[in-house]
Formats: C-alpha cells, structure tokens, sequence
C-alpha cells in the first residue's frame, strides 16, 4: 500500500473534515489525520495518482470554503464530523512550540533581553547594534550594524506588537520550511530595509517591524501564489496591517515610525515568497 501524501494542512478541523468528505465523493481516496503542530488538521492521500485532480479541488475548496456542495457531500454521505476539542495553551504545548521553531525563539529571546537590559540602564547592546552611516560602515567594518536595529526597541508596546507577529507568523514559516529559510528571509528582509530606511531618514531608528511586515507578504502571497501549503493570513488582518502602513506615512501619530523599512520589508517578503514558490515548482518540474 502507498505511503499517504499530504495534500493540504489546516489550523481547524472542520475544513480538514469537509475537504475530505467532498474528495471521496469525488472518487479519491482521502483521509483526515490529525497531528501535533500548528496546522495540525490534515487531509491525506492514500494514490499518489490522485494528486494533480485533488489538489485542484482543494485550490478551489481554500478560495470558497462556505460553498454549500461540501456541506452537501458531508450530508449525502451520512457521516458525522466529530470534532477534536481545541487544547489550551499549556505549558507542554508552548514547550512544544519553542522546540519545533528554535530559530523564532531565539530572535524573541535576544530582543526581549536587549530591552530589558536597557530598562535597568544597561546600555551597550543599544551602542553595539545601533546602524551607522554607510561610510562609517565601510570604515569601521562593523557589518553586523546592518542586522541590529531590527533586535533594538524603544517601548513596551513597540517590542509586544512586533513579537507577537513575529512569533505568530515566524513560527509558521520556520516548521513549514525549515529554520534555514526562516533565517534567510530575516536577514535579506532586516539588512534590506535598515539599509533603506537609512538612506531615508539617517540610523536614529530600530525594532522588528520592517522584518514582521516582511512575514506578512510572504505569509499573504503565499495564501495566494501556493494555497494548498496552509499558509494564509485573513483578509480583515491583510487590511488593517495595509492600513496602518499608510496612516504612518501620514504623520498623524505621536509616535515616528519607519515606514521606509516597513514598506520595503513588505515587498522583501512578497519577493520570498514568489521565490519559494518558483523554487517548489522547478522541483516539480524536474
């Protein structure tokens, strides 16, 4: 018998159960497994055969999950969705968590460490991670500067907001591809939009937000470029984060914010995420 191929992997169970409901109807051979992780609920092959027709009907299930033919097919068939009942975060599961995505873990670690060693009047990590004009780079040879201000904040609510997106979606990314592609795209997405926001408006800034907007577009393209990896982010979220983009470069906030390096850290990610894309489909192809 053939080892069973993942088709597509959902944070809920009622789609995985739908989705594989509808594909037997439709002649294929399917299941639902359920595992221990982020998008733990997932929809199995058991024919290999089976692949290019099922990953078309579930390209088209992600777009319209609420069309009524899949809850028809769930009624037809007689078969009653039992659900799994959602488990609170304990501290097993946040163990969990830190263990699958060590690389997201570290990065939350050291800010957090940064800015409470600045709270108490520690200082140096501030002086040795501030960026510097280019020239005194070039000077000086101290490129790590172009990494640091994404690992500096300024305030309780600058370092939450931006740990919390980058725990929620880095984490995401990380057990999906790998800490090695997570670390790619901090990098590319933090050099690149310091550097930007350097030219801009001189290296009196820091904090995470160019890389978090850079999870944000390559989560956000993904969900559109690859829909059957599970990776999307809602629509209301896309907006809001749109939104405040643009009300930053209104200037109409008591607080300043680069939003140079947020703008260029959103299409750093939405160029990853095309690149891992074109990158599975050359793979395909081979």
């Amino acid at each position: 018998m053939s080892t069973p191929l993942k088709l597509v992997a959902f944070s809920k169970e009622q789609p995985a159960r739908l989705l594989t409901i509808y594909l037997i109807e439709q002649g294929i051979q399917a299941e639902y497994q359920y595992s221990e992780n982020e998008y733990a609920h997932r929809v199995m092959l058991q024919e290999p055969s089976d692949q290019i027709k099922a990953k078309e009907l579930a390209e088209e299930f992600v777009l319209n999950p609420n069309n009524t033919k899949y809850q028809t097919a769930a009624w037809q068939s007689g078969e009653t969705v039992k659900l799994i009942p959602e488990k609170s975060y304990s501290a097993a599961k946040t163990l969990y968590d830190l263990k699958q995505a060590p690389f997201t873990s570290s990065i939350l670690a050291i800010c957090v460490l940064i800015y409470l060693l600045a709270m108490i009047g520690v200082s140096g990590p501030y002086f040795w991670l501030k960026i510097q004009p280019i020239e005194m780079l070039v000077e000086s040879g101290q490129w790590w500067r172009l990494l640091g201000p994404a690992l500096i904040h300024f305030s309780v609510l600058h370092i939450a907001f931006n740990l919390l997106w980058w725990w929620s979606l880095g984490k995401q990314i990380e057990i999906t591809f790998g800490l090695s592609s997570l670390l790619m795209l901090f990098v590319f997405s933090a050099v690149v939009s310091n550097v930007a926001q350097l030219l801009v408006s001189g290296p009196n800034f820091g904090g995470l937000s160019g890389v978090v907007y850079a999870l944000v577009g390559c989560v956000w393209w993904l969900g559109w470029l690859k829909p059957d990896w599970g990776l999307a982010l809602p629509k209301p979220i896309i907006g809001f984060l749109l939104v405040w983009l643009v009300v930053g470069y209104l200037d109409v906030l008591p607080i300043h914010m680069a939003n140079t390096a947020h703008t260029v850290g959103l299409i750093c990610g939405c160029l990853f995420a095309w690149f891992l894309a074109a990158g599975a489909k050359n793979t395909h192809t081979q």
